[in-house]
């Protein structure tokens, strides 16, 4: 019996890097979604690969954990594609002292990743259970420079503003005033932005040191709608 635990334990603890990097091999390629001279960044690859999204999905999709696609978590929420995590996260272009706010924790992913490439992430979730969740599962992570509460997104984290990079992991009909004011000079925000029902635009918006905003479009993306009482 005693073997028989010992042998269940080895294959469990070899077959996770195993989809790990099954996953990774599936993300590899991502920035070309941004161009075909657009080179994947190596540190956001490593953060992918640091962190396992095994931690983050629900017990009844574990088996999918590392499948290369969206997978269901409560509350009509998801956590995103891990190719669409690596090409969020890349847009931002995250440095070691960005204090970065992400609006829509949902599972606690995305926050993870982001924490292994910048200084503070502030999460906003507006589901509580879902922020206790995500913040538990950050904790035992060992996630310690990501802090969640429950909040409307619409209003970004006026207190803990201005932000150098600002992160939205769900889908406004347009791009929120409140989280373009409390973006640094010189910041980037990510944000799919279209209809509830419809395809989206992921969305690039860049302040620039004067303060003027440029947005551009990168790709068609499909993301839960932003809720709150600011959504339109």
């Amino acid at each position: 019996m005693r073997w028989a635990l010992s042998l269940a334990l080895l294959i469990a603890s070899c077959a996770a890097p195993v989809e790990q990097e099954r996953m990774m091999a599936a993300v590899s390629g991502y920035a070309r979604l941004i161009g075909p001279a657009e080179a994947d960044d190596p540190r956001v690859l490593d953060a992918m690969r640091a962190v396992p999204r095994i931690a983050f999905v629900a017990p009844e999709w574990k088996a999918e954990a590392e499948a290369d696609t969206a997978l269901p978590i409560r509350h009509g929420q998801t956590i995103s594609q891990p190719t669409i995590v690596a090409l969020m996260t890349h847009l931002l272009q995250p440095q070691p002292t960005d204090r970065v706010l992400e609006v829509g924790t949902g599972s606690g992913y995305q926050a993870a990743i982001l924490s292994r490439l910048v200084r503070q992430v502030f999460s906003i979730e507006i589901v509580p259970e879902l922020a206790q969740a995500a913040a538990a599962s950050l904790k035992r992570g060992g996630y310690a420079n990501v802090t969640v509460r429950t909040g409307d997104g619409w209003a970004g984290w006026p207190e803990a503003a201005p932000f150098d990079k600002i992160i939205v992991t769900a889908a406004p009909e347009a791009v929120p005033d409140a989280l373009v004011s409390q973006l640094k000079p010189g910041g980037r925000m990510v944000v799919p932005v279209g209809p509830r029902d419809g395809v989206q635009r992921l969305t690039l918006v860049e302040k620039d040191a004067g303060g003027a905003v440029a947005t551009r479009i990168v790709t068609d993306v499909r993301f839960v709608p932003m809720t709150g009482g600011m959504a339109p």
